[in-house]
């Protein structure tokens, strides 16, 4: 029976030590356990695999893959980093810029603005295509001069008050259409998609102006394609108590995990810690160094069940809520 456990401990969890972690590799492969068919099945693959979102918005992504090994879940992580299209800035024109800002560097921040569109209804430029068209190509206009302001105090050294148009922001951008562009997108509908991102500061005189194009690309041409700003996934935390742990020890074991892991509750008079919910946790460690504690407690980790996190850079977040990706 012990024997039976110790091999379902080293299938199913990671498990995690004082000084090392057992089981990392994963070892059900055909042959490798007497009694257990590890052969690759398709039908026991989809009764048992499952994807369960957690948690969605417009800025990040929680969800949960069940059923599956490390090499699936990175290759969906890889494939949101640079394999899902959005439409990003790619060539600048630049009519005159006296700012201080060089005209590549400003290039480059353009390029890094998140454009509201959805890519499903573009094609890919052709290579080498110098002009673009209505059906691969949209079309942005910056024109921004700083002015002083003639209705400022005297004595005011606060530049907000002092100088007009001093910030170049995103919300300066015109969506300039192309061919019949305008009778398939509503007003509004193109556009970056926050509108205070900060792309240059001016004093009076100086003046940005210039024509952006926006192609369809993907994240393994160039980061400024890729939707997702941060894309991790990690193995769903267990945590065990081997025995009760009551009265200030129970207070203790709470304060060694992330709020709200270890929850302490009274039975009968007594403080009796339980684990509340073991997701929440880091796997900090700290259990370790109290000598009483760290042997009432196992931390292991789900093998097959990975928690999927990914923040949004602001274009499929719009494309998640309006049903471009399913």
């Amino acid at each position: 029976m012990a024997a039976s456990q110790a091999v379902e401990e080293m299938r199913g969890r990671v498990v995690l030590g004082e000084f090392g972690v057992r089981n990392v590799h994963t070892t059900d492969f055909p042959g490798n356990y007497s009694g257990y068919d590890d052969a690759w099945d398709q039908d026991r693959f989809e009764k048992n695999f499952r994807v369960d979102v957690v948690h969605m918005d417009e800025n990040s992504l929680e969800f949960d893959m069940v059923g599956i090994d490390a090499a699936i879940a990175n290759a969906f992580r890889r494939i949101l980093l640079a394999e899902v299209p959005t439409m990003a800035v790619e060539k600048v024109l630049v009519y005159n810029n006296t700012s201080i800002v060089q005209d590549e560097i400003l290039a480059h921040r353009l390029g890094l603005i998140p454009i509201h569109a959805d890519p499903r209804l573009f094609e890919y430029r052709n290579q080498g295509d110098e002009d673009g068209t209505e059906i691969d190509t949209l079309q942005f206009r910056l024109q921004v001069r700083c002015t002083r302001n003639p209705h400022a105090a005297k004595d005011s050294s606060d530049p907000n008050e002092l100088y007009v148009n001093h910030k170049v922001y995103t919300r300066h951008m015109t969506w300039i259409p192309l061919g019949n562009q305008a009778d398939l997108f509503p007003e509004g509908t193109i556009r970056p998609v926050h509108d205070d991102i900060l792309i240059a500061q001016l004093r009076p005189g100086q003046e940005i102006d210039l024509l952006m194009h926006c192609v369809k690309g993907i994240g393994k041409d160039h980061a400024k394609f890729s939707p997702v700003a941060t894309a991790s996934y990690r193995l769903l935390p267990d945590i065990t108590l081997l025995e009760p742990v009551e009265g200030e020890a129970a207070e203790e074991l709470s304060r060694c995990f992330s709020p709200g892991v270890i929850e302490v509750q009274e039975v009968q008079g007594k403080k009796v810690a339980r684990v509340a919910n073991p997701r929440l946790d880091t796997f900090s460690r700290e259990i370790f160094r109290h000598e009483k504690l760290k042997k009432v407690v196992r931390l292991a980790r789900v093998r097959d069940h990975y928690i999927c996190d990914f923040s949004w850079s602001g274009a499929v977040a719009h494309a998640c809520q309006g049903g471009w990706i399913t």
